[in-house]
């Protein structure tokens, strides 16, 4: 898996396009929350669900109808008073927040692949391109050694192109802006 910091990155960088409007931090909060919730699946080493199995690590909760779900139930629950369109560009930044997770898990360098089609197919997949070193379940593992290998690989591979979607989507909302001004 990659780490929660790398998770989160790309959660703020969806965040700095514009997909919502008027990103209130509570928004941002919970898109970065999204990101990370689908590693919860992990707690089921602690209670021997087999890394394979629908509920093990990487299985339902890194595909994309739990991130399907999950953002349809978030929108419904907490910004029931937007408009139609204001929820669906808060759906769309919470699915891709979510959905997010399981495609960089599919670039690490270790476990068993994803389950991204889950609860239809419970085979897991990687991309070819795996350039991301997984990163411990353990937090006591990642910060006692392997964390700063997980975290120099995810500055290259999740920090840099989400510091270019910022900056691009910044250049471009300028761009829109100055040409409705002018």
């Amino acid at each position: 898996m990659a780490s929660a910091f790398g998770h989160a990155a790309a959660s703020l960088a969806f965040g700095s396009t514009g997909i919502v409007k008027r990103m209130q931090g509570k928004l941002m909060l919970m898109g970065m929350i999204v990101s990370i919730l689908p590693d919860a699946d992990s707690i089921g080493f602690k209670f021997g669900v087999p890394y394979d199995s629908f509920w093990g690590h990487r299985g339902f909760t890194h595909s994309i109808v739990f991130a399907l779900i999950l953002s349809i139930v978030l929108v419904f629950a907490f910004y029931r008073s937007q408009t139609s369109k204001e929820k669906t560009r808060i759906f769309i930044f919470l699915f891709l927040s979510c959905v997010s997770h399981a495609i960089l898990d599919a670039m690490t360098t270790g476990g068993l692949g994803v389950a991204f089609f889950s609860p239809f197919n419970n085979q897991r997949y990687f991309f070819p391109f795996r350039p991301i070193k997984v990163s411990p379940i353990s937090i006591t593992t990642f910060f006692k050694g392997k964390g700063l290998a997980v975290i120099q690989s995810e500055l290259v591979w999740i920090g840099l192109p989400s510091i270019a979607l910022m900056i691009f989507s910044f250049i471009i909302r300028k761009g829109k802006k100055s040409t409705t001004e002018g």
